[in-house]
């Protein structure tokens, strides 16, 4: 018995097993190859599918991006069934992953999503230990040691950000590619026994993050130490001051680690797009577990002082990445034989458009403090109070944010709009039962927590009044996270970039003027604009007909090539 497939634009006859189902090629007309959205998109080929969703065979042939359109006529093909001998075979593993659809995508979104929240938790929680550590030493230490932090972070969240997102989703259409595959190869040589254990395989989108997490780390680690000077100077520390001999020491330090910290955050984006949120957070807490050891031991100790703090940093940091490489280096080969093979066009386009939004929500963040400090020093040390509250509490949505992205990542570069339709409807119910959940939280026990920051009675005054805007937008806060891990998941990073770049643009403005009328309020209500901006750019591209996300508005949206 035979099947007939159209692979790379040729028809081909491929052998059938007992196991296989005849199937016959039927033109369609009203769909169209993913090559009009986004004006990125390579031809696509054919899928089998039958009635009945248990039977379900993925691609052949996947792409870079996943969305499609059907409002255009040109056609493509679909594998239709004939005949039931048995059930089709699912997707192959690629290494331990499975490809095939999940039984419950909703109970793996949950499964996801608590490691995730675990390994989101992991790296403040150290950063406030070491704080504590660093402030027994004294004011000057600490102020010193908090301003180079604030550096290293900015730098790295510029960069890393962008690798971190891009990764994860060309992680996971890497997959759906190889195992597509290896399904036709298996097909094709039936009868040649299987060696019974996975094969590693080569992924360049894996072999392509690991390059550019190299080289943006080296370039970061030169950037911080030779201009170490500059940057503590253009953070309001002179070279005349106290704090700048003890700061300038732990950022130049700090620097060593930049490396093995842009690689573990790569390291993470690759591990989400296998779908494996538990090995990156076994790896974190070991990293930091070791980091919590060693602060006392080098800054009290060895009288290391903060130079001791950012060496135990560096060390837990390299320690995070060798775990992660090594449990990596057992599923996939991490360098190609040429590096021809590897992305960087795709990533660096990508990431490029990740590089923007990034800037500008660092833009919109530098514009309020800036603003809250011409406030006075009480305000400014309330609007610190509410922000880290907040901060701390979008972990929650963050984590559902990135296990969404690896779900639809995955699903979507398999044509399985289902599950994706699935998915982010369930995403979207759980954000706003979170948020309200959060905001009914915050706003009972917002006034005691600020009492854990500061005893000033005039600070805790002003805080009282920011319970409106960290409790009443956290509905808000978290379905725009939850929009960030959905454009991501789909690899609409474009519409990700511009959107935010508009609407930092117009909330920036707005807290530019507002606080010469209404003060901190004003600053306030400018980012609580920012994210009601960005949660209603999350809608109208879902509720865009045209757009990628066309299957939402369809009732028939099986595996389409």
């Amino acid at each position: 018995m035979e099947s007939t497939r159209l692979v790379g634009g040729n028809q081909v006859s491929l052998p059938l097993t007992t196991t296989n189902r005849l199937a016959k090629v039927k033109r369609k007309r009203n769909f169209q190859p993913l090559s009009r959205i986004n004006d990125v998109f390579t031809p696509q080929t054919c899928s089998l599918h039958t009635n009945n969703p248990q039977h379900s065979v993925s691609p052949f042939v996947t792409r870079r991006k996943s969305q499609s359109n059907p409002d255009h006529h040109s056609g493509v093909f679909e594998l239709e069934e004939e005949e039931d001998d048995s059930k089709i075979p699912s997707l192959p593993e690629v290494n331990g992953v499975r490809n095939t659809r999940p039984v419950d995508v909703k109970r793996e979104l949950v499964m996801l999503s608590l490691p995730a929240i675990a390994g989101q938790a992991i790296d403040p929680l150290t950063l406030l230990m070491e704080t504590a550590y660093i402030g027994r030493l004294g004011s000057v230490e600490l102020g010193s040691a908090a301003v180079s932090m604030s550096i290293f972070n900015t730098i790295s969240k510029l960069f890393n950000i962008p690798l971190l997102s891009v990764s994860t989703s060309f992680v996971a259409e890497d997959i759906a590619r190889v195992a597509a595959q290896d399904l036709a190869e298996e097909d094709m040589h039936s009868e040649r026994p299987s060696q019974g254990l996975p094969e590693r395989k080569q992924l360049s989108s894996v072999s392509t993050a690991l390059v550019l997490a190299v080289g943006i780390g080296v370039f970061e680690a030169l950037a911080l130490s030779l201009a170490s000077g500059p940057l503590l100077r253009l953070m309001g520390v002179p070279s005349t001051s106290e704090m700048f001999i003890p700061a300038r020491q732990f950022l130049v330090l700090r620097a060593l680690g930049a490396p093995a910290y842009v690689l573990s955050l790569a390291l993470q984006g690759i591990f989400r797009g296998f779908k494996d949120m538990k090995t990156p957070v076994y790896c974190l807490g070991i990293g930091n577990f070791l980091a919590v050891f060693l602060f006392p031991l080098f800054i009290y100790q060895f009288r290391m002082g903060v130079a001791g703090a950012a060496i135990s940093s560096v060390i837990s940091q390299y320690t995070v990445t060798i775990l992660m490489i090594v449990l990596l280096n057992k599923r996939v080969i991490l360098l190609p034989p040429k590096m021809g093979s590897l992305k960087f066009g795709d990533y660096l386009k990508s990431g490029g458009f990740v590089l923007g939004r990034t800037l500008s929500v660092l833009m919109t963040m530098t514009v309020a403090t800036s603003m809250a400090a011409r406030q006075g020093a009480f305000a400014m040390a309330a609007h610190q109070i509410c922000m880290q509250v907040w901060l701390a509490v979008s972990m929650l949505t963050d984590a559902l944010a990135s296990s969404g992205q690896a779900l639809i990542a995955s699903s979507a570069s398999k044509r399985d709009f289902e599950d994706v339709k699935e998915v982010t409807t369930f995403v979207l119910k759980i954000g706003v039962v979170t948020g309200i959940a959060l905001a009914i939280v915050l706003g009972v026990s917002f006034s005691s927590l600020a009492g854990l920051f500061s005893k000033d009675p005039e600070v805790l005054r002003i805080v009282r009044k920011g319970v409106l805007f960290v409790a009443a937008t956290q509905p808000i806060t978290a379905l725009a996270f939850i929009f960030d891990g959905l454009h991501y998941g789909m690899s609409d990073f474009p519409y990700a970039a511009w959107s935010m770049m508009v609407v930092g643009g117009i909330s920036s403005a707005f807290m530019l003027y507002a606080p010469a009328g209404l003060g901190l309020s004003g600053v306030w209500v400018g980012l609580s604009m920012f994210m009601g901006f960005r949660m209603m750019a999350g809608f109208g591209r879902l509720l865009w007909k045209k757009g990628p996300w066309w299957f939402m508005h369809t009732t028939s949206h099986k595996r389409l090539a």
